[in-house]
């Protein structure tokens, strides 16, 4: 037995639970002890569903005691409030969802839960999963655990800070412009977002439908494979799933990066990357060639273009999604409405918050009469352009690699009244969504005042095991990913 489970990676306790050192029971009842101690502080959870976790847990032991148990069977992880989980809440950090409980249960969640894998609960996310820095939330702003007064990135803001304060092994986030590798690299844990269609969309809340993908937040990028292995694959029910064969993560994990190219793309080293995220990378690029990668300066001409782009598409595609919450149907109702305008009116300007009333009324603009043509057409365009620069990068190199974020994680507030500041957060993980290409943030230092910063890889379409086997060789010869809070 050890004295603090909620410390070791996925790999770790499957092992121990395999042995029978460990029951699931006893290790979900540790999470449950840790999350009401420190979720307070964090904010990381918005629903905690204590019944179901040790009911889950209870049946996971039952299963290893026959010897049926996988590699997930038993392991206690977080899920962002983004996906729907029959009869347990979700919210999507909304008042418009407020109250939703789902009569069905999404692709990823019930492969995870058919794993043999125990939901602790719903994490905490920015609302819609539209924002950066998990301050949009209804329920409240989420805390950065490495320093209480700082964001921990987002939309995936919850689950990150679930993964990295220890109440959770892992977790499942959303990325739709970098809601999974951002919070990642901010709060020092692997985040990885694979290629579009390659997880199952099906119940999983709509944003921007081209853009959103699930991938898991861990530890490890062993851990990301793990998990990865059991969500991927083709779904019927989702017209955006690649009917492709998953290959086996875990066989090809240890391939390491002798001789293996690796583009370093100029546009991603200019201005604007702070000089502790600078040093810290040069640092990492290093180590991949002590490791035996070749590093290939290689350029990504429409890399700027990115943010604008973007911020012409997603509001496009959030504007339809959000739609269909009227407050007939589900979801908030205002009050003693009047007629049918007054309903749908109020119940839309007290469901939604601020962020998301900002994108759905910029999408509505870019998609009306007059405007189609020049914002939303052009937009389409540009972003065929994008996914060209990185073909014909892919045609010198095997894989990518930048930073995640320009920046250390900043002060909670610093950028509430400034959207566009707020947005260049991402500058450097959206054009990776518009690609559809899949990327992993894996922690490779900390700045001058022990904040952490990610380093991101970049891969192919499909070839999430060349990112994740360069990741885990990464992490095997370094130590910052066992780095941990202090709470």
């Amino acid at each position: 037995m050890f004295s603090d489970p909620t410390v070791l990676s996925i790999s770790q306790l499957a092992e121990s639970l395999k042995k029978r050192q460990i029951s699931s029971e006893d290790l979900v009842n540790s999470f449950l002890e840790r999350i009401e101690r420190i979720n307070p502080e964090v904010n990381a959870y918005i629903t905690i569903d204590r019944a179901g976790a040790i009911k889950a847990a209870q049946d996971a032991d039952n299963r290893l005691d026959a010897k049926q148990g996988g590699p997930l069977t038993g392991v206690p992880i977080g899920v962002k409030d983004l996906f729907c989980t029959k009869e347990v809440r979700t919210t999507c950090g909304s008042r418009m969802l407020h109250n939703f409980i789902p009569p069905y249960e999404s692709t990823v969640t019930s492969r995870l839960k058919a794993a043999g894998a125990v939901m602790l609960g719903k994490t905490n996310m920015d609302e819609f999963a539209m924002g950066s820095s998990n301050e949009t939330s209804f329920f409240g702003v989420v805390k950065n655990p490495w320093d209480l007064t700082r964001i921990p990135g987002g939309s995936s803001g919850g689950s990150a800070a679930a993964v990295s304060a220890g109440l959770g092994v892992a977790a499942i986030g959303t990325d739709t412009g970098g809601s999974i590798r951002q919070p990642a690299a901010l709060t020092g844990i692997t985040g990885i977002k694979p290629t579009y269609g390659r997880v199952s969309r099906f119940g999983m809340v709509a944003f921007a439908s081209s853009l959103d993908q699930a991938g898991p937040m861990t530890k490890t990028a062993e851990d990301a494979a793990l998990l990865l292995q059991a969500m991927a694959g083709h779904d019927p029910k989702d017209a955006t799933s690649i009917d492709s064969p998953v290959p086996d993560y875990m066989a090809s994990l240890n391939d390491g990066l002798k001789g293996r190219k690796i583009g370093v793309p100029e546009e991603y080293f200019a201005t604007g990357l702070s000089t502790d995220v600078a040093s810290v990378i040069e640092e990492a690029k290093k180590q991949f060639q002590d490791l035996g990668a070749e590093l290939v300066p290689v350029s990504l001409p429409t890399t700027k273009q990115a943010i604008p782009t973007y911020y012409v598409l997603a509001p496009a595609e959030a504007s339809s999604n959000l739609a269909r919450y009227d407050g007939i149907r589900f979801g908030y109702r205002c009050e003693n409405p009047q007629d049918i305008k007054d309903l749908f009116t109020r119940s839309r300007a007290e469901g939604f918050g601020s962020e998301v009333k900002r994108r759905i009324m910029l999408g509505t603009y870019v998609l009306s009469s007059g405007y189609y043509d020049a914002y939303y057409l052009k937009a389409q365009k540009v972003r065929r352009m994008i996914a060209d620069d990185f073909k014909a990068a892919f045609t010198k190199v095997d894989l990518l690699l930048t930073p995640t974020t320009p920046d250390t994680a900043f002060k909670l507030g610093a950028k509430t009244d400034d959207p566009v500041q707020m947005y260049l957060s991402d500058i450097f993980t959206i054009n990776v969504n518009l690609a559809g290409l899949p990327a992993i943030s894996i922690p490779c230092g900390f700045s001058r005042d022990n904040l952490p910063i990610g380093l991101q890889l970049i891969g192919r379409p499909l070839d999430e095991s060349g990112i994740l086997s360069a990741a885990h060789a990464y992490q095997q010869a370094t130590e910052w990913h066992t780095r941990k809070p202090v709470l």
